[in-house]
């Protein structure tokens, strides 16, 4: 049996994750692109970027395809357009998803820094018209 003794796999490995720095979070909140985009830009995943199109493929919420409104950092979740909620009040609240549990549909390339990052990640040089 593994004792949580210091330095030991189970405890770095959580400290690593919770004590991340935003450039590794980043990283850490991408999500799958779909066939299609990933034959178009040979990238099997890409973080996730408000304004993109995902599709929800696990959960209550399975087979919703939106835009993304926010992406919190923090908690490390998602919010998408057309997942949403009743609260007691009757207010409507978006529910934060994991972006694990999407997979991105459409890219927002409006910035051109993310389209660069994607030109890095594919080796392949891209024209966006602008």
């Amino acid at each position: 049996m593994v004792k949580n003794i210091p330095g030991s796999k189970r405890k770095t490995q959580r400290r690593r994750f919770f004590e991340a720095p935003i450039h590794r979070i980043r990283r850490m909140m991408s999500a799958p692109l779909s066939d299609e985009l990933r034959e178009k830009y040979n990238v099997r995943s890409f973080p996730v970027h408000k304004g993109d199109t995902v599709k929800v493929l696990r959960g209550d919420y399975k087979g919703v395809t939106g835009t993304v409104v926010r992406v919190d950092y923090g908690k490390r979740r998602i919010y998408v357009d057309g997942v949403v909620r009743q609260k007691a009040s009757g207010e409507t609240v978006h529910v934060p998803i994991h972006p694990s549990k999407v997979m991105i549909v459409k890219l927002n390339l409006d910035d051109k820094r993310r389209v660069e990052a994607l030109e890095r990640a594919s080796k392949i040089k891209m024209v966006v018209g602008g």
